[in-house]
């Protein structure tokens, strides 16, 4: 039997939309995940791996993820030798190449065209690494390490057919040879469900509620870490807090989370290392962990302005979904914001290590909310150009055609 094969060790991750637009048409799918994946895709059923054991004790530093995503790979392919032995040889295979588990499936299914989707390929220089060296000083083994991270992520561009990418700067992260392979297609976000709308009342967990029209500061930050910006966003809370007297601050992320960031110093989280020192009335700071996403849509809602920072890294979901929203977003001047926001046009773009100035647009948007009106209606139409779930769709769609699989139209609604 035929069909699509899925493979993300957390599935569905960035394929949900487009597994369920291939079942809905009738398309046979299947997905490889690891084991704490959740099975929420109707229709496509799970083949789940286990992870054997750890990294060797003592392995050599630099095959440390190489070893890892080897493991992950072996028990992928594992995996696809029950399915083939139960009568599944997919005509794609469409995966996530970050933890090495398509490296090997070719071994299987020889023939299958691979579809890859390598959201960002490491360097040692000029991207992530050596960005901020405040808490992660850049060192000779921090370099080959970050270089050694691609190890199998680029044996596995080798076997591609087709590799997708979200963004353009992500895109340009990867090496020349593999550029002419690449289509460039957000997932997209559903543009009718956020969009644009009156704010509404936001009740805090201690029984206060926020009125519309109260200057609001929101911050998404998921694993509240400095690669996103935890550290100079703190720093500018001072200074506006004492200026706009009536400003509330609403950030949301999992405090005690690992993130890109890595770990943060023993015992303590990266909210505890980035607001060290930094004086903030907590009746006006509220920290809302994580939060469900209606909450989260509510809070951009009835924001004057979100901040969105950013080292060079993958772009997240919560700025197409800020943008869609047609919040004011003030982010950091830095590769992935650049290729959703014009200073000026769309947002702001500030320099990423620059407190003041983002303290600065801050207040100036808290005293004057009218004034960004042009820019959260051109933030509205940024998103409807770049994160449109139903351009991200029929861009996937067109591609798996042109690659031979036939797939059926939509049945009518």
């Amino acid at each position: 039997m035929a069909g699509v094969l899925f493979v993300h060790n957390n599935f569905p991750a960035q394929f949900r939309d487009l597994a369920q637009q291939l079942v809905g048409r009738g398309v046979r799918c299947v997905a490889f995940a690891q084991q704490h994946a959740a099975e929420d895709v109707p229709g496509v059923p799970m083949l789940k791996y286990a992870l054997p054991r750890g990294s060797t004790f003592g392995v050599f530093p630099l095959a440390v993820r190489a070893e890892a995503d080897f493991i992950r790979g072996s028990m992928a392919l594992q995996a696809a030798r029950r399915a083939r032995d139960q009568g599944f040889n997919p005509e794609i295979i469409i995966g996530h190449t970050g933890w090495g588990e398509t490296v090997l499936l070719k071994e299987v299914w020889p023939d299958a065209k691979q579809i890859l989707y390598p959201e960002f390929f490491y360097s040692g220089h000029g991207l992530d690494i050596g960005f901020d060296t405040e808490f992660k000083p850049l060192t000779d083994e921090g370099v080959l390490l970050g270089t050694a991270k691609n190890a199998v992520a680029a044996l596995s561009l080798t076997q591609a057919d087709a590799l997708v990418c979200p963004t353009r700067f992500q895109a340009s992260t990867l090496p020349a040879v593999f550029q002419p392979l690449i289509r460039v297609i957000h997932e997209g976000v559903d543009l009718e469900a956020i969009r644009p709308g009156p704010a509404e009342p936001f009740a805090l967990g201690d029984g206060r509620v926020i009125a519309p029209g109260t200057p609001v500061i929101t911050h998404v930050n998921n694993n509240m870490e400095p690669l996103r910006g935890l550290h100079i966003f703190a720093r500018a809370l001072p200074r506006l807090l004492a200026e706009v007297p009536n400003a509330q601050v609403i950030v949301i992320g999992h405090a005690s989370g690992h993130g890109y960031s890595g770990s943060a110093p023993e015992g303590q989280t990266w909210k505890d290392v980035c607001f060290a020192g930094v004086e903030i009335d907590p009746a006006r700071v509220h920290f809302l962990g994580r939060v469900p996403h209606a909450r989260m849509l509510a809070a951009l809602r009835i924001s004057t302005a979100h901040v969105y920072y950013s080292y060079p890294f993958v772009l997240s979901w919560s700025l197409s979904e800020a943008m869609a929203m047609g919040c004011y977003v003030v982010g950091s001047d830095t590769p992935p914001l650049r290729d959703a926001i014009e200073d000026g046009v769309n947002g702001r773009l500030v320099p990423f290590f620059a407190p003041a100035a983002l303290s600065e647009a801050l207040i100036a948007a808290c005293r004057d909310p009218d004034a960004q009106a042009p820019l959260r209606a051109a933030a509205r139409k940024t998103a409807e150009r770049l994160f449109s779930r139903e351009k991200g769709r029929a861009a996937w769609l067109k591609l798996l055609k042109e690659l031979g699989l036939a797939i059926p139209p939509s049945p009518p609604t």
